[in-house]
């Protein structure tokens, strides 16, 4: 099954280490950083799940929940988070997908046959609240995610969902943002009064922190 931007995220019941979650019902009025892993006890994952724990209080701040996959049992994630909260000095809270069967991995095309035919590459969905998929990003195995990037796309996502605006190159929170061309100059003066240089007239720059 191949998903786009702007589809509505397949929805499943399934068990984790917390108990069985259904999927849109669970993620609620929030947003969801959905994230796969090749398997349990893999090194690049271990530190990639606590980083997530680690940045907990950020995820919560952007009304957004973590939901980890990875290719084993429940029993065995709860093995593996003992290691994870041990290696990565955190404490590990968030459901992780046990998906041993590979039927949620192969239902978000997280199998890549090349990489292997049992093991999910690292996949990254930001599913927002009305459960649409607003970014795709996906990792080889060998390299870690880049937390920094995934904070800042759903940084930009709100905002842009909140102020009608785009984001250019390198945006941080704080920066100018682009005033899109298919708001025109007179609705764009009632929406950003405080205005914005135009550098040509598809490129308008204001800042709306």
């Amino acid at each position: 099954m191949a998903l786009h931007i702007g589809d509505i995220a397949p929805d499943f019941t399934v068990d984790t280490q917390l108990g069985e979650i259904s999927f849109h019902d669970w993620i609620g009025d929030s947003w969801c950083f959905f994230f796969s892993h090749p398997a349990d006890f893999t090194p690049v994952c271990t530190t990639e799940m606590g980083r997530t724990a680690q940045l907990a209080k950020e995820f919560e701040a952007r009304n957004t929940k973590p939901l980890g996959l990875s290719t084993d049992t429940a029993a065995e994630h709860l093995k593996w988070i003992a290691d994870v909260n041990d290696t990565q000095n955190t404490e590990l809270k968030f459901p992780i997908v046990a998906d041993a069967d590979l039927a949620i991995s192969k239902l978000y095309d997280m199998i890549h046959p090349d990489q292997s035919e049992t093991a999910a590459v690292r996949s990254v969905y930001i599913i927002d609240p009305d459960k649409k998929i607003r970014l795709m990003m996906t990792y080889p195995m060998s390299v870690g995610r880049n937390f920094d990037e995934i904070l800042r796309v759903i940084d930009a996502l709100q905002l842009g969902d909140a102020k009608r605006v785009v984001t250019p190159a390198d945006w941080m929170p704080g920066k100018k943002v682009i005033i899109p061309p298919v708001i025109g100059n007179d609705e764009a003066a009632k929406l950003f009064p405080q205005g914005w240089d135009e550098l040509r007239s598809y490129l308008r720059l204001t800042d709306v922190s």
